[in-house]
């Protein structure tokens, strides 16, 4: 309050003054009461009952203190705490700084037109009129100032706890959390749940600007433990999501009910473990089966492909590659030439190799087995695995 005291120290109101300002505090915080009510419609209902009474006491010790600070009297209260506090309930009542400054406004109008009226026939001299009138309004505006300094740290502080709850949610979806511990982080999170998820990753660097692009209820994870960003998007159009994240280097995962977000978070992940080209998971989805048990996969290769394996290395490498194009254009071997670049002549030469190695490829059974154990272009038998 230090302006307001500095015009306060320039003003000493005699003990008239101050008695016939004081004999009027209650009418006069009635009246401020009555004009916000009538001139700010964010007040018309809620300065009513119980809630009208507390604030019409608090206005009255307002100007309680007013006067004191008018009449040179050293108060160890400080009006600016009680504003700070009403600028931070206002924002628990739902009301915006917009109102609570109108109603300044309109209090320091009425305010100075009772004090005046009060001030004048107890005769403050008239060069004595115009101090009055400034450190009416200069404390007015340390209240105003004050209570929009309790607003904003509310909403600060509100911001925070709602950002922390919304953390928790994404990290219960993301762990697989019962569908009751979901909805009860949802509901302390305000947060309405979606038909689906959609999961994201992406480096996490990338999280944030990303998320500022999309769906605002989208939630957001950037501090995982290896660096990566989770993004989980509600209700996606999958086609305009992709698009939306076309410079980023994101992976994609599936829709997921809401609750099994985590189902869509985890086949992302194991696509980005699979190739770091990998975009849209629905893209790959033979590679993601395949390599669904990476184990079952290479016991699989080790035994279908066992009749490779005592050749040398490079011609087990041309026979899986031929043998994996066969099974894929069925057999038509002009296109199986094409995919390899070679003479229609040398596909049958090589097939000729392969039937005497697997007698028993034209069995529906082996060619499943052979199917997968060469679904994915992985290290022919008899060589080692990259990576």
């Amino acid at each position: 309050m230090s302006h307001a005291i500095r015009r306060a120290s320039e003003l000493a109101l005699d003990e008239t003054t101050v008695t016939a300002l004081r004999s009027a505090l209650r009418t006069t915080a009635d009246e401020i009461v009555q004009a916000i009510i009538d001139e700010v419609p964010s007040y018309a209902n809620a300065l009513s009952g119980r809630m009208g009474a507390t604030i019409r006491r608090a206005v009255r010790t307002a100007l309680g203190h007013y006067l004191d600070l008018a009449s040179g009297i050293a108060t160890g209260g400080d009006g600016g705490d009680a504003a700070y506090e009403l600028g931070r309930g206002e924002v628990r009542d739902g009301r915006s700084m917009d109102a609570l400054l109108s109603a300044y406004r309109v209090g320091a109008r009425v305010a100075w037109r009772c004090l005046a009226a009060g001030a004048v026939p107890a005769g403050l001299p008239a060069a004595e009129v115009a101090k009055f009138a400034e450190l009416t309004f200069a404390y007015i505006d340390e209240l105003s100032a004050a209570s929009a300094a309790g607003h904003a740290d509310e909403l600060a502080a509100r911001g925070r706890a709602h950002e922390r709850h919304l953390e928790h949610l994404a990290r219960d979806l993301l762990a697989g959390a019962s569908p009751d511990v979901l909805l009860a982080s949802g509901q302390r999170a305000g947060w309405q749940p979606p038909v689906s998820l959609t999961a994201v990753l992406l480096p996490a660097p990338q999280a944030r600007p990303a998320y500022r692009t999309l769906d605002p209820n989208t939630l957001v994870l950037d501090d995982l433990p290896d660096a990566t960003g989770v993004l989980l998007v509600p209700d996606a159009d999958r086609s305009h999501l992709l698009r939306q994240l076309t410079d980023r280097t994101a992976v994609v995962g599936p829709a997921r009910p809401w609750a099994r977000a985590s189902a869509s978070y985890a086949r992302a992940a194991r696509a980005r473990s699979l190739s770091p080209d990998i975009r849209d998971t629905e893209d790959h989805l033979p590679e993601l089966v395949l390599s669904a048990d990476m184990d079952a996969f290479a016991d699989l290769r080790a035994r279908a492909l066992a009749p490779l394996r005592a050749l040398p290395a490079a011609t087990a490498r041309r026979l899986e590659e031929t043998l994996r194009a066969w099974l894929l254009h069925q057999g038509r071997r002009d296109e199986v030439a094409a995919e390899l670049f070679v003479h229609p002549q040398t596909v049958r030469y090589r097939m000729s190799q392969l039937r005497e190695l697997f007698p028993d490829l034209p069995s529906p059974h082996r060619v499943l087995e052979l199917t997968l154990a060469v679904g994915l272009r992985a290290a022919p038998a008899g060589a080692p695995r990259e990576g």
